[in-house]
């Protein structure tokens, strides 16, 4: 990128690695969590801590926005339900019964959700180039659905956590979708709090309706260290090293270390939790991949001059 001192360039790259290494973390301890709480418990409490950390920065950021927060209350309170209390708990559900390592490859999947989302939300065009790479990454998908068997999905024999893993896709793809629509007159860390706060208080019904079902206990020492490790690495310094990164690099540039995440939450999972990395996640990621760098590719302009990859707006997970 023109402008940018190279220490600043790679200061930046850091910290887009780190964003995605404390993203990473998220999926690997949700699935390490899983039968300390269950899936909205652990949201709830996760997003309940990180609105008290953020509270002291955002509060003096959001003095006299009132009525811009009451303006836009409406997509303020979509965001928040896509975004924290119906992805997350998704996919915390889907990590009780699939395998890390399943869950962040499907996962690689989420930019072409977002071109599916776009159009029918935005009507944005979509080309035979976004449609061709869509069909290679469904693909992928089921590779990893499969585990490598086809004959497995004639029987419809899918992992219930990779479904739910699947349909929590979509779901960030509306976020991501509407999340052009913010009031431009929050800063990043005010938006975040209010977002934060409002899908903790959208939580709060479901996660009495669970404690009901299966009343909760009190978590032990790493079980407690593992919520606040997903509070305030995942939900807020990872928010702040991608945003710093993103400012000093540009969010396209950015873009292409989002497939770091499946990458540092397969080793992860395979270091912290023993789980195996098989032949068809390999194959099945692969195919993710090219799908989804065929679809966000964009085509050559006409006079010549080289253009990079679109990329789907940032990943705050």
């Amino acid at each position: 990128m023109r402008g940018v001192a190279p220490g600043s360039r790679g200061l930046a790259f850091l910290l887009l690695a780190l964003a995605m290494l404390f993203w990473a973390g998220n999926w690997v301890i949700g699935r390490a969590l899983r039968d300390a709480f269950e899936p909205v418990a652990l949201n709830f409490w996760r997003w309940a801590i990180a609105a008290l950390v953020l509270a002291p920065f955002a509060l003096p950021e959001l003095r006299g926005k009132f009525g811009v927060i009451q303006r836009h209350a409406g997509i303020l309170a979509l965001l928040s339900l896509t975004g924290v209390a119906m992805f997350h708990a998704m996919v915390y559900a889907g990590l009780k019964t699939t395998s890390t390592v399943n869950a962040v490859l499907l996962n690689s999947s989420l930019p072409l959700f977002i071109i599916a989302c776009a159009w029918v939300l935005e009507r944005e065009r979509t080309t035979l180039r976004q449609v061709g790479g869509m069909l290679v990454s469904i693909a992928g998908i089921l590779v990893i659905l499969s585990r490598g068997d086809p004959r497995s999905l004639l029987h419809f024999d899918v992992h219930p956590g990779d479904a739910w893993i699947l349909l929590a896709m979509p779901v960030w793809g509306v976020y991501s979708v509407l999340l052009k629509r913010r009031p431009p007159e929050l800063g990043g860390v005010g938006f975040l709090f209010l977002i934060a706060l409002a899908g903790t208080l959208l939580l709060v019904p479901a996660a009495a309706l669970e404690a009901a079902a299966a009343p909760p206990r009190w978590p032990a020492p790493g079980e407690a260290l593992g919520v606040l490790y997903i509070a305030i690495f995942a939900s807020v310094l990872a928010f702040i090293c991608w945003n710093r990164g993103v400012a000093i690099v540009g969010a396209n540039v950015a873009g292409f270390t989002l497939h770091l995440l499946p990458l540092f939450g397969t080793v992860l999972a395979i270091v912290f939790l023993g789980e195996a990395f098989q032949a068809f996640h390999a194959l099945g990621f692969a195919t993710i991949l090219a799908g989804v760098v065929v679809a966000t590719r964009a085509a050559p302009p006409q006079n010549g001059k080289k253009r990079g990859i679109l990329l789907p707006p940032p990943n705050c997970k």
